[in-house]
């Protein structure tokens, strides 16, 4: 009966799993085809930051710590390159800046941090021409005749010095899309030069790529790969050739990050399916058409097992009831396969009233439920920004209101930077029968993320605590913020510790009652 219990309170709605106090909370923005970022047809410099801007606050009130910006969707750029291209979906044509002239890059990190967020970029590895233009048939029928007229639809738009122009023999052509070689030599260290361009120039705190390494099949159609395989295949099995032209890319990353820009994370987010059981009796419980080991060539949980990348966020866009790959199980499985890197898992609240599951308003707050019922699952990151426009199901309010309506942390890893940052400066004032509080960095040498602000009304441990106010550093300003809320009457305690820019977190210093701090004026 008591079992019974814990699972009804576990998928209620109406059930808030407390709180914890390290959870990575995110949202992906995409720019491919327009989806969320800029909207399509914008192509106002002015325009572009401010809608950037709307959805930055939004997320910030509902109580995220990160996005993931794709900056390069398709062998192109969102911000000044001498490698690639200015994005088509950026000025509306491949090559072309922007007008008035702008870094969208350097603004959109600048624009998160202020924040306190953590921005992460997110490229994809080989898709190097979105659309092929193409023709298409249609059919009208007048009386009792049919009328058959080929029409053509204009492909993506492709600039003299794009890869696909510059190294055509690096092409490859799969259904309507053109990709980058995978295994071509050339191609490898073309992107890691990318990503290193990238990484020396900007300060972002990771690099993310998505789940397109080797596309998803078209059935029947073969990935045409053949001369490539024939010349680089070295004696190994057609896909196990495949899976060591994705380890390879991977693995050079993984060094490159290190060595240009060491604290910078890398992460992935995969096809939510690693490999079904019935091919493997490490897989999952699942009869996906398509898996990341079979399919997309990606050998996920060997990239973790080694220290390859730094988390995973398994895009999970299915169902509790979904018959062939449930969430329940991929759930199960991905927190048991993550080895010690930090996984989080990808929602997919686009979906919102997609079906009579998605229309059910419980549906995503028992998945947040469940990722919180396990430790070893370390947050959520949503698909897609402007989803969360709708409102669907009430599910931007709950997940605001309910779900994040308290700040939270984002888990250090100490395997990059364990460097703590001193206790920080509390200078206080009154004014208006009002404590103000303002902090400030404890060591020059700091850099700060910003600060976080416990409320205790019994004992304290800051391990176990769950931050009550997260204040964003200001990295232009010697004071970097001032709470003006805590009212003299407030009952309990309050603590301050600084949090850096790695996500490690100072000892914490009592900041009201009052003690030995800066005296009031």
């Amino acid at each position: 009966m008591k079992r019974l219990l814990f699972v009804w309170l576990l998928f209620s709605s109406q059930f808030v799993i407390s709180q914890p106090k390290y959870e990575f909370r995110a949202v992906w923005i995409a720019t491919v085809d327009n989806i969320d970022w800029p909207s399509r047809g914008n192509y106002n410099t002015e325009l572009q930051k401010a809608e950037f801007i709307r959805q930055l606050d939004m997320h910030q009130r509902n109580g995220m710590n990160a996005v993931i910006v794709q900056v390069r969707p398709a062998c192109d750029a969102f911000f000044p390159s001498e490698i690639e291209p200015w994005s088509e979906w950026l000025t509306g044509q491949q090559g072309k800046a922007p007008i008035p002239f702008y870094d969208p890059l350097e603004f959109m990190i600048r624009e998160t941090h202020k924040r306190g967020m953590e921005f992460h970029a997110w490229c994809n590895p080989y898709r190097a021409v979105f659309q092929i233009g193409h023709y298409t048939t249609v059919v009208t029928k007048r009386g009792k005749h049919r009328h058959y007229k080929e029409v053509w639809h204009n492909g993506s738009s492709i600039s003299p010095m794009h890869v696909s122009r510059q190294h055509p023999d690096w092409i490859l052509t799969y259904g309507d899309t053109k990709y980058l070689d995978p295994g071509n030599k050339d191609v490898q260290l073309y992107v890691n030069a990318v990503i290193r361009d990238m990484l020396s120039r900007y300060d972002i705190d990771a690099v993310h790529f998505d789940d397109y390494f080797y596309p998803y099949r078209i059935g029947g159609v073969e990935f045409p790969d053949d001369a490539s395989y024939k010349k680089n295949g070295q004696g190994m099995e057609k896909e196990e050739w495949r899976r060591s032209n994705v380890d390879s890319v991977i693995l050079m990353l993984h060094r490159t990050i290190r060595e240009v820009k060491k604290n910078c994370k890398f992460g992935v987010s995969p096809f939510g399916v690693w490999r079904n059981f019935s091919k493997d009796s490490l897989g999952s419980n699942t009869q996906a058409g398509q898996t990341n080991y079979d399919d997309l060539y990606a050998d996920i949980r060997l990239w973790m097992k080694n220290g390859w990348i730094d988390y995973v966020v398994p895009q999970l866009y299915w169902e509790f009831e979904q018959k062939h790959a449930p969430f329940g199980v991929l759930l199960d499985w991905w927190s048991k396969n993550h080895f010690d890197r930090p996984c989080y898992i990808g929602l997919g609240i686009f979906k919102a009233g997609e079906n009579m599951y998605w229309r059910d308003r419980t549906q995503l707050p028992r998945q947040v439920n469940a990722i919180r019922s396990l430790r070893e699952i370390g947050g959520e990151v949503y698909f897609s920004s402007t989803s969360f426009y709708r409102n669907t199901n009430g599910w931007n309010d709950s997940l605001r209101e309910h779900y994040y309506n308290y700040p939270a942390l984002i888990a250090p890893m100490p395997w990059i930077d364990s460097a703590r940052p001193f206790i920080p400066r509390v200078h206080i004032t009154s004014k208006n029968d009002s404590l103000v509080f303002r902090f400030e960095k404890g060591a020059v040498t700091d850099t700060l993320r910003g600060f976080a602000v416990y409320k205790a009304e019994g004992e304290f441990n800051m391990d176990s605590s769950r931050v009550y106010r997260f204040i964003p550093a200001d990295p232009d300003a010697k004071i970097v913020f001032s709470l003006a809320d805590m009212q003299l009457k407030t009952q309990g305690r309050y603590f301050v510790t600084s949090i850096s820019r790695t996500n490690n977190e100072s000892d914490p210093i009592l900041m009201y009652p009052l003690t030995t701090h800066d005296p009031l004026p």
